[in-house]
C-alpha cells in the first residue's frame, strides 16, 4: 500500500478511493472562462482539476479562481520555481513539476521549503518524451526502469530537504510501455501513483488505450489517482475516468447493460438504453439496469441486473431481480425510469 497525502481535504493514496483529475485548456488568465470549465469538469465526476501556471497573470487570477472552485486544483509549472511558490501561497492545493528543470539545487529547496510550510504535496512528472538525456543514454532510449529511474531521482532532490509528500507519474504513449513503469515503480517506491497514458489522442481510440493502461493497472491494484488523456474538450476526460472505475468496480453509479442487438431484435435497444444512461447520469446510488432486445436470452442474460426490460413483438418484458417477469406495453423507457423511480429511490 501507498503511503497517503493530502490534496487539500482529499486523501490520495494509503487505501483512499481512487480520484479522478484532468486539465483545463482555457486560458488561466482569463478568471471566468477558466472557473467555468473546472465547474464543468467538477459536473463530469472529476475529484481534482489542473490548470497550466506558465506566468505571473496566471498567479494573479488564481487569487480569484481557488476560492470559487468546487474542487482542490493543481499548478503545473515548468522552469520557475518561483511561479510554483506563488501558486502555493495564493491557495493552491498541490503543484505539479518536474525538480529538474526548476533551476538547481537552491531552488529545489526554496520551493521545498514553501511546500512543507503551507502543508502543500507535490507531483513529479515523467513523460516519455521529457526523459534525461544521460538517462536515454544509459538505457539506449526510452525505457521503463529510465522513467521510474528519472521520477525516482528526482523524488530524491525534495526528500534531501525532508520532504515525502509526493506523487510519482511515468506516463508514455505506449501502452505496454506505460503498464510496465507504473508495475516497476509500484516495486521500489511507496509514493501514491498518478496513473494515465500520455497524448492517448482523440476520443475513441484514446479512450481505448487509456481504458487498458489505466485499467491493467488498477485491477493489479496500482494507481491512485487517474487521469485520461484525451485530445478536445476535457470533460470527456471526466466521463471516461469516472467509467473506467465503475467498469472495474471502484466507483459507484447507474451501470446500463444493453446487448449489442441481433436478428431477434423487437424494441429499439440503442434508443432505450441511451434515455435510460441520460437520464440516470447523476444518480450516485449503484444500480444495474438492463435493456435486452429480445424476450429468448434477455432475463437471463441480464439476470445479475437489478432492473431491466426486454424487448417483445408486442410490447416487452419488465423482470425486477428476485421477482417473476411481468409483461409491459407502451414507452419502454418511461415504464422502465418510472419503476425505477418508485423502487430504487435515491
Amino acid at each position: 500500500m501507498t503511503r497517503q497525502v493530502f490534496v487539500a481535504n482529499i486523501p490520495m493514496g494509503g487505501g483512499a478511493p481512487v480520484t479522478v483529475q484532468s486539465m483545463t485548456n482555457t486560458d488561466t488568465r482569463d478568471v471566468e472562462a477558466t472557473l467555468g470549465q473546472i465547474r464543468a469538469l467538477a459536473a463530469s465526476g472529476c475529484d481534482i482539476v489542473r490548470m497550466s501556471v506558465y506566468d505571473q497573470q496566471c498567479v494573479k487570477a488564481l487569487h480569484d479562481i481557488v476560492p470559487q472552485s468546487p474542487v482542490p486544483l493543481v499548478a503545473d509549472i515548468h522552469f520557475d520555481h518561483r511561479l510554483a511558490i506563488g501558486a502555493i501561497e495564493a491557495g493552491i492545493a498541490k503543484v505539479r513539476i518536474n525538480p529538474g528543470n526548476v533551476g538547481g539545487e537552491s531552488k529545489v529547496a526554496e520551493l521545498a521549503d514553501c511546500l512543507k510550510a503551507h502543508h502543500v504535496p507535490v507531483r513529479i512528472g515523467v513523460n516519455s518524451g521529457s526523459v534525461e538525456k544521460d538517462i536515454l543514454r544509459k538505457y539506449g532510449g526510452v525505457t521503463a526502469r529510465g522513467m521510474v529511474e528519472s521520477a525516482l531521482t528526482h523524488a530524491r532532490m525534495l526528500e534531501k530537504r525532508g520532504f515525502y509528500d509526493m506523487v510519482l507519474s511515468m506516463k508514455a504513449t505506449s501502452v505496454p510501455l506505460t503498464v510496465e513503469a507504473y508495475r516497476l515503480a509500484s516495486k521500489e517506491c511507496d509514493y501514491p501513483l498518478h496513473v494515465g497514458v500520455t497524448e492517448a489522442g482523440l476520443p475513441g481510440m484514446g479512450t481505448v488505450k487509456s481504458a487498458i493502461g489505466i485499467g491493467a493497472l488498477l485491477l493489479d491494484g496500482i494507481g491512485d489517482t487517474i487521469r485520461v488523456s484525451l485530445t478536445g474538450d476535457p470533460t470527456r476526460e471526466g466521463t471516461a475516468g469516472v467509467e473506467i472505475l465503475r467498469a472495474i468496480g471502484l466507483r459507484s453509479g447507474v451501470d446500463v447493460i444493453s446487448c449489442p442487438t441481433c436478428g431477434r431484435t423487437c424494441i429499439d435497444v440503442e434508443g432505450i438504453a441511451s434515455r435510460v444512461r441520460d437520464e440516470l447520469s447523476g444518480r450516485k446510488k449503484p444500480l444495474r439496469v438492463a435493456v435486452m432486445g429480445c424476450v429468448v436470452n434477455g432475463p437471463g442474460e441480464a439476470r445479475e441486473a437489478d432492473i431491466g426490460v426486454a424487448g417483445g413483438k408486442s410490447g416487452g418484458m419488465l423482470f425486477v431481480k428476485g421477482e417473476t417477469p411481468v409483461t409491459v406495453q407502451g414507452d419502454l423507457a418511461q415504464i422502465l425510469l418510472s419503476e425505477i423511480a418508485r423502487r430504487f429511490p435515491e
